[in-house]
């Protein structure tokens, strides 16, 4: 059974930082994209990162670029996400993503969300 475990959310001040990671067991996706998708109340699911095997290609939304890196850890099977600059804009719930053969598009894998709330 494929399971994916985020942490790392929390309350941070506008400007802040946070890196929120996430955990794969019941296979690998060394092959395949693993990314970040976010939900903000009252508003669609939107992409925000992915990355293919570390060191790879990666590819961000607008809204990401810039302030946000992806990365992977295959050995571990982990991808994580460091936010810097952050917006009050950017609190949402974020999901970890994997299984897609495609940047920017979602694979049929999801982890349950770790919220993310920016004040200001």
């Amino acid at each position: 059974q494929v399971q994916l475990v985020e942490s790392g959310g929390g309350l941070v001040q506008a400007g802040g930082s946070l890196r929120l990671s996430c955990a794969a067991s019941g296979r690998t996706f060394s092959n395949y994209a693993m990314g970040w998708f976010r939900q903000a109340p009252g508003k669609e699911r939107e992409f925000v990162a992915s990355m293919f095997r570390s060191g790879g290609s990666t590819y961000y939304a607008d809204s990401a670029k810039g302030r946000f890196t992806i990365s992977r850890d295959n050995a571990k099977n982990m991808v994580l996400l460091q936010m810097n600059s952050l917006k009050p804009e950017d609190t949402a719930v974020y999901y970890c993503n994997a299984g897609s053969q495609y940047l920017g598009f979602s694979g049929p894998y999801w982890g349950q969300g770790t919220q993310v709330t920016v004040s200001s």
